[in-house]
């Protein structure tokens, strides 16, 4: 991993989030820290970079470089202008050109059911990737705009802004600071702080459901949580209305659909210790009892 000499990320749109590798012509994609994020943005820097340049598998997004600069700059304060360090911080990936899932998902473009069902599969295998790692890695932070699609409709997961590292032996945390999306935080972290391999499951469940029914979970502005979308999945979502409503489908297909409502449902257990592990998920999306 070699950081991107400031002079060459001139040549970068930032605007854009797209640019051109000066080194070899290969298109890239360039994410800017915003100004106001969450967390401050050097810390976000530091737990992006850190913990996503040594990954490598095919359902992680690739990161290729990094920059990190400060200059001196003029910026207003208290009614008048003074001279103030300024660090601008940009972190560049491979470009992936269908964009995120959300985008694909939830818009004009139909995905029929054979790539919806290797959406999935890539993201759980992009999941178990992290949390099988000798130091595991938590996303904290999944949903349809965090995955990306290449050419061929392959998910990677990424934007590991809010992702933990867990020691070694540790299989949870606290923390004061919440922070997330909305709809997809796990109910023991959005209102306990409590952040384990469940956090993601929960997270993960949640987009199972969005891309098995095609149908967008938009939490409340008075109603952090996912509680509403989940509830009408389990109501309607049944064998009889799957049946009817992809009559199309082969059998086998049928069953993957079914499958994918049930494991997707387990995963959104309130209780963190009642939900699957991301082996047993991928276990029961192959059919293996």
């Amino acid at each position: 991993m070699t950081s991107l000499r400031s002079e060459k990320l001139v040549k970068v749109h930032l605007e854009n989030l797209q640019g051109i590798n000066p080194d070899d012509g290969t298109v890239i994609a360039v994410k800017k820290l915003q100004e106001n994020a969450p967390m401050p943005a050097g810390k976000i820097f530091i737990n992006e970079v850190q913990n996503i340049m040594v990954l490598k598998h095919p359902n992680i997004v690739k990161m290729v470089g990094y920059c990190s600069e400060t200059t001196k700059k003029l910026v207003q304060f208290d009614h008048r202008y003074i001279q103030a360090d300024v660090t601008e911080s940009v972190l560049c990936y491979e470009y992936l050109p269908k964009g995120d899932l959300a985008k694909n998902l939830f818009g004009k473009l139909i995905i029929d059911w054979d790539t919806r069902f290797k959406i999935i599969k890539g993201i759980c295998k992009g999941l178990r990737y992290l949390h099988k790692l000798d130091i595991p890695i938590i996303h904290m932070d999944l949903k349809p705009e965090n995955i990306l699609l290449d050419e061929d409709m392959m998910p990677k997961i990424a934007d590991f802004a809010l992702s933990r590292v867990f020691g070694e032996a540790q299989t949870r945390l606290c923390t004061q600071t919440v922070v997330g999306s909305y709809g997809y935080m796990a109910p023991e972290y959005l209102y306990r702080g409590e952040i384990s391999a469940q956090s993601d499951i929960y997270s993960l469940g949640l987009l199972i459901i969005e891309i098995t029914t095609g149908e967008k979970n938009c939490p409340e502005t008075n109603q952090p949580s996912a509680r509403n979308f989940i509830d009408n999945v389990q109501k309607n979502w049944t064998e009889e209305y799957i049946t009817l409503k992809y009559s199309s489908l082969t059998p086998d297909c049928l069953n993957q659909v079914k499958r994918c409502i049930k494991i997707g449902l387990e995963c959104v257990t309130i209780d963190r210790k009642g939900r699957p592990t991301i082996e047993k998920i991928i276990d029961t999306l192959n059919g293996i009892n």
